[in-house]
């Protein structure tokens, strides 16, 4: 089993994805509302230079998703190629990230 761990900024992106998902047989997913560290220290005052960092963004955004997916070992890459077609892919700066990691112990019903 592993962990997929998948930070979605184009969250517009959010419905279309997990459809593709659910056509592809995986059914369980956790979405949470996040947001990445930079954007947080922007909105802070006391930190003046990071204001200039705001020009790095060409698309801002409030907030990205953090979507969790426990799922068997042979399923990992089709939710890697589902996020390169329904997502464009992550090699875009501010584009996103996703990565597995191994499940030692998993226990519940969707397992």
């Amino acid at each position: 089993m592993k962990l997929i761990v998948y930070v979605m900024n184009k969250t517009e992106l959010l419905e279309e994805f997990l459809k593709e998902l659910q056509n592809n047989n995986i059914n369980g997913a956790t979405i949470l509302n996040s947001t990445g560290m930079a954007r947080k220290l922007m909105q802070s005052d006391d930190m003046e230079f990071i204001g200039s960092l705001k020009t790095l963004f060409e698309n801002p955004r409030k907030e990205s998703h953090l979507i969790l997916i426990a799922l068997k070992d042979e399923l990992v890459q089709t939710v890697f190629d589902i996020v390169d077609d329904v997502c464009g892919g992550l090699d875009e700066p501010n584009s996103g990230i996703i990565f597995s990691v191994p499940i030692d112990k998993i226990k519940g019903r969707n397992c």
